[in-house]
């Protein structure tokens, strides 16, 4: 208070300067000059008393916020995670699973009125003391109980997982795709947080099949070091000692739509095909290859991206003809095999370094190259992201038109899906989704993973029944 009383003028020694005690020695300069500074010494009493006054009044209004923020502060728990998070501070909601999936209007109303709430998520740090004791993560997240047929055991799968944030919502995206047979490269960003990187280094540390690349990248959005991050990966997977059919690349905002056991029916359908969007450009995306761009620093979200400049690109190598897509992939071990001893995928990858976000042109182009495996003629028609099930995706311009309007919200014009979309989500027929965040709607995450485990559980019924 003493302080605040400073900062204002209305200091204890400014006070005691103007209150004399009176006696009857005092002079009559002094009476006359006491009579002057009455004024003044009542208007500064009054000052202090309302700057006090409001003091108290904000104190209080923030005592009133801290009990509302408590009051309101919503926690929905991670499926399946039910220890270690003791230190966490707010009300925990039931999600009845079924009845969102069932389109029940009660329990959807509850998920929007959560939405409302102040949600509380875990950080990095309670991944790290998840992870601590490896024997205890894994015995508690089921890692050692997940059931495979032997139709998935021969049939592994990798991935690719580049991400740079949230290490609670990378370890539901590996625990909702986890198979033991499978393998698992990670990609964490040079610029993550050291929490973030230690909770990624633990998870390696404690799951046989998941590492960490060997070369990283400081990665930037729309840039080069996005694909390349990728390409790490696929090179450091195609020397693992699994020998995977597919790979399939993930970002720390996706998730699974399928179990692994019917993702593999599903690739086992593609006879070595790859599954990817590859389109003609329009003449607004061909900007992106025709002059170079150069990474720049801009007053925004991603502070560094390339800017497109004024000097005009050479044409692709070997007679390239680029095709746009998405950075979303599933491809084959034979492609990918190929793609990385090809000089023709070499040289294009070096033309594409100062393009636009290169990972969007540099695999739909190369699919459709006469002679890779899997490949796509270039006379076949565009397969948009709605045809390829690699990633389903809301566009806000697109949304009533093509599929129902977002429940959650959006960022740059994608829908960040809330839990009315949980049905929706699973009956599409793709087998991911973008994207997803526990900020926006934690419940629709829990349910997916919900549905999940309860697909898989029936699966594995059935075939030790059978």
């Amino acid at each position: 208070m003493t302080a605040g009383l400073r900062r204002t003028g209305c200091s204890v020694e400014l006070l005691e300067r103007f209150s004399w005690r009176g006696g009857s020695s005092r002079s009559t300069l002094q009476s006359k000059n006491e009579n002057k500074m009455y004024p003044l010494l009542h208007r500064l009493r009054h000052r202090c008393f309302l700057f006090s006054l409001s003091l108290l009044a904000v104190c209080l209004l923030k005592l009133v916020y801290v009990r509302v923020t408590v009051r309101d502060n919503i926690y929905i728990e991670p499926y399946g995670i039910t220890v270690g998070l003791s230190s966490i501070h707010a009300h925990r909601y039931d999600v009845n699973c079924t009845a969102i999936y069932e389109l029940d209007p009660v329990e959807i109303g509850k998920s929007l009125e959560i939405k409302r709430k102040v949600i509380v998520n875990v950080d990095d740090d309670a991944t790290i003391d998840l992870t601590s004791d490896c024997r205890t993560f894994i015995k508690t997240r089921g890692y050692d109980e997940v059931p495979v047929r032997e139709s998935e055991r021969s049939f592994p799968l990798a991935y690719s997982l580049v991400v740079h944030k949230n290490a609670p919502m990378v370890e539901r995206i590996l625990h909702a795709i986890y198979a033991p047979h499978n393998i698992y490269c990670i990609h964490y960003d040079h610029k993550s947080s050291p929490a973030f990187i230690k909770a990624i280094q633990n998870l390696a540390h404690c799951i046989h099949n998941v590492f960490i690349v060997s070369k990283l990248e400081s990665v930037e959005y729309a840039h080069i070091s996005r694909l390349n991050a990728d390409l790490n990966c696929l090179s450091d997977l195609l020397r693992s000692e699994v020998k995977w059919k597919y790979v399939i690349n993930l970002c720390g905002q996706d998730f699974p739509l399928r179990t692994n056991y019917e993702l593999v029916m599903e690739l086992k359908q593609l006879n070595g095909s790859n599954m990817l969007e590859t389109s003609q450009p329009s003449e607004l995306k061909k900007q992106r290859f025709l002059f170079q761009h150069q990474l720049k620093n801009v007053p925004y979200e991603y502070h560094r991206i390339p800017v497109k400049t004024k000097v005009a690109k050479d044409l692709p190598p070997h007679g390239i003809e680029v095709f746009m897509g998405s950075a979303y992939f599933v491809l084959s071990r034979d492609f990918v095999t190929h793609i990385n001893n090809n000089q023709l995928a070499k040289d294009f990858l070096a033309w594409s370094a100062d393009t636009y976000s290169p990972d969007e042109h540099f695999w739909a182009t190369l699919v459709r190259v006469p002679g890779v495996p899997g490949h796509i003629p270039r006379s076949e028609a565009d397969i948009t992201d709605l045809k390829s099930k690699t990633r389903l995706v809301k566009w806000n311009y697109l949304e009533g038109n093509l599929y129902p309007a977002c429940t959650g919200t959006h960022m740059r014009s994608v829908c960040i899906y809330g839990a009315a979309e949980l049905r929706w989500l699973l009956s599409f027929g793709h087998w991911f989704a973008n994207k997803f965040d526990p900020k926006v709607d934690p419940i629709l995450i829990k349910c997916l993973e919900e549905k999940l485990m309860e697909r898989r559980h029936n699966l594995h019924t059935l075939n030790t029944s059978g």
